[in-house]
């Protein structure tokens, strides 16, 4: 199976995203995470809109959709009631990765009614240093001679991916300039604008929808003591832990991640 791609204007900036299912089925929203794309979830994608009716947005500042002036949590929530709008959908269940988990956090706490349900991949507004900081330096080289420095050096990250599987993911986050040089598309003023998530720990406890937590086993970001804390804050959540998996969760272990994740969406009408 094959997504489409869809780009529309929604508000002031033009979207991209990939629309992976049948208009019958039920809605599902998938956000991924910083300087990623809505490629990310390819690996479960397929399989998740046998189901349901799968759209992978790239969010504002990532992709193929526009840089903004501004990345505020109330401006990326603000893009998912657009594109809700612009599909027509009264409510979706909604995954989010890293950043769009905690776009989706701050989504479920202040639009309930348009939230069925909630798969958050391995973040909560505590993120471990450790995990922050190598993120952070593997980010700031963002300027490569070629592509293949780029894939080599994405390999060394996350020696989970084949070298193929991050050809893959690093043709739809990069581009070559007319210099020769080979740069990410997402915006680098992004996070200049996002606040201290912490302070997102106020909206968790806000949450009313169905919930699940999603860990990856060798997870460098999202901590025991992190999920401990998010599942004594949301009622009724629940969580799973992903074995051969880091921070990217559906990509270092597809399998382990739809076996999470489906069952889930099944049990609650998605």
């Amino acid at each position: 199976m094959r997504p489409r791609d869809v780009r529309a204007h929604l508000g002031s900036l033009r979207f991209h995203w990939l629309d992976w299912g049948a208009a019958s089925a039920p809605p599902l929203l998938l956000l991924h995470g910083g300087a990623q794309t809505a490629h990310s979830f390819d690996e479960v994608a397929p399989t998740l809109a046998k189901t349901q009716h799968v759209v992978s947005l790239d969010q504002r500042g990532h992709g193929d959709t526009d840089w903004a002036p501004r990345y505020r949590r109330e401006d990326f929530t603000a893009d998912v009631d657009r594109i809700l709008d612009h599909l027509s959908w009264d409510d979706t269940a909604l995954v989010g990765m890293s950043l769009g988990g905690l776009n989706s956090i701050a989504y479920a706490a202040t639009r309930p009614s348009r939230v069925r349900a909630l798969v958050v991949v391995d973040v909560v507004p505590s993120v471990a240093p450790e995990g922050r900081e190598a993120i952070a330096k593997q980010l700031s080289v963002n300027e490569f001679d070629s592509f293949d420095d780029a894939v080599a050096m994405a390999h060394r990250f996350n020696p989970r991916r084949t070298i193929e599987n991050i050809r893959e993911r690093l043709g739809h986050s990069m581009r070559e300039f007319p210099d020769g040089k080979w740069r990410y598309k997402f915006d680098p003023g992004l996070g200049g604008d996002s606040g201290d998530i912490e302070r997102l720990w106020s909206q968790v406890r806000l949450i009313r929808c169905p919930t699940l937590l999603v860990r990856g086993a060798e997870s460098p970001i999202l901590t025991l003591e992190g999920t401990a804390r998010f599942l004594a804050t949301v009622s009724g959540s629940r969580a799973a832990e992903v074995p051969g998996a880091g921070h990217s969760v559906m990509g270092d272990n597809p399998a382990g991640f739809l076996a999470a994740v489906a069952p889930f969406l099944a049990r609650h009408g998605v």
